[in-house]
This record gives C-alpha cells, structure tokens and sequence, in this order.
C-alpha cells in the first residue's frame, strides 16, 4: 500500500513536500508518480520518476517549480513543491506502478489561498 503525507493549507508562493511511503511490494522495481485532482476536474498527472531514480518526468504546469525524489531504501517518494499558486489546489495521489500491478495511495489535501 501507498500512504501520503505533508499536505496542508499553504499561501501564494509558499512550499510544500508531499511524502508517499510504501508498503508491501517490491518498491524499488516501481516507477512512481503524483498525480492531483482538483474539484470537478479529472485526476492529472504531476510528476513521475523511474524505478530507480535516474529518470523524472513533468507536467507543463509545475516545471521548475516541483521537484520528485525517491529513496528505495526508504521506499518513500517526494514531491518538493515551491512557488506554489491557487491553482495547484487538489488532492495529491501517490501512484507506483510495473506492468499491469499498479498501487494508489489515498490523497492527501493541498490547498492554496491567494
């Protein structure tokens, strides 16, 4: 299983880290990804990073401003997010997948005010 944390109520311009620690499967043969979904949108890909690290990946609307991470060793995954504006308001999912097995974690909340 995939839990989060670090979500929060946060200003215009502020930061966040969200952390997503697994449990149960083989994390380091994952790759792993943040999505988000804000009210009555659809769930969005934020971020993702192969299985060990070497490769990341990002949407449009947070290049430069988000940073994914990883420690296998952990088995947690990161999402350093700065400059953050009223419209990265959703709820963060954590997700891993390889092949058809794929896990989701439960969201957490974050919330910027203007």
């Amino acid at each position: 299983q995939l839990v989060e944390s670090g979500g929060g109520l946060v200003q215009s311009g502020g930061s966040l880290r969200l952390s997503c620690v697994a449990s149960g499967l083989p994390f380091n043969t994952y790759a792993a990804m943040w999505y988000r979904q804000a009210p009555g949108k659809e769930r969005e890909l934020v971020a993702a990073i192969d299985s060990v690290g070497f490769r990341t990946n990002y949407a449009d609307f947070v290049k430069g401003r988000f940073t994914i991470s990883r420690d296998n060793v952990k088995k947690t995954v990161s999402l350093q997010m700065n400059s953050l504006k009223p419209e990265d308001t959703a709820v963060y999912y954590c997700h891993s997948k390889r092949g058809p097995a794929e896990y989701w974690g439960q969201g957490t909340q974050v919330t910027v005010s203007s």
